[in-house]
């Protein structure tokens, strides 16, 4: 444990996390992950062991990992948020009465719907229990008996799909 105030620890440890959020590339939310590694360095300077070594790349390191961990909560609640709404893909996937849950007024509606119904079941149930259940990749790896990466690439291919077939049938009916 450092003995040193935290006012001036902060102030002197600054420069170090403005550099690590550039060497992340962290282009927005600084305040957020300024912040994070504030508390960092705070936890740092309270498991500090001098006999470890010296307190700067401890508090580095620390400061870094805050801010990945950040990234990660970041990435993983991108990953939850869909176009539409959790209710609209589980109508859609037509595990519930379609009118009762339909609150959506996007033209491309009618062909998300022509698009998942062109989707295998499995497909179906890999999408409504990301989208609709907003189970995790590990639980939807679990039960479709593959790696996490594997259910990731299955995702993004669907969503491809989807996206390729909504903008076909887009630009027929725009020809039309």
């Amino acid at each position: 444990m450092i003995n040193v105030n935290t006012e001036d620890l902060l102030l002197q440890y600054e420069p170090m996390i403005s550099a690590a959020i550039r060497q992340l590339n962290i282009r927005r939310d600084h305040d957020n992950f300024r912040q994070a590694a504030r508390l960092a360095l705070c936890q740092a300077c309270a498991r500090y062991d001098s006999a470890r070594g010296h307190f700067a790349p401890f508090a580095y390191r620390t400061i870094r990992g805050a801010m990945l961990d950040e990234l990660k909560k970041e990435s993983r609640h991108a990953e939850s948020a869909s176009a539409f709404a959790p209710d609209t893909l589980e109508a859609l996937s037509g595990h519930q009465a379609m009118e009762e849950h339909l609150e959506v007024s996007d033209d491309r509606l009618p062909l998300l719907r022509k698009s998942l119904a062109s989707l295998t079941e499995d497909d179906r149930l890999l999408l409504f229990r990301l989208f609709a259940e907003r189970m995790p990749y590990t639980e939807c790896a679990r039960l479709a008996g593959i790696s996490v990466p594997g259910i990731k690439k299955r995702r993004e291919r669907i969503l491809v799909r989807l996206r390729k077939q909504i903008t076909a049938m887009a630009e027929e009916e725009a020809a039309v």
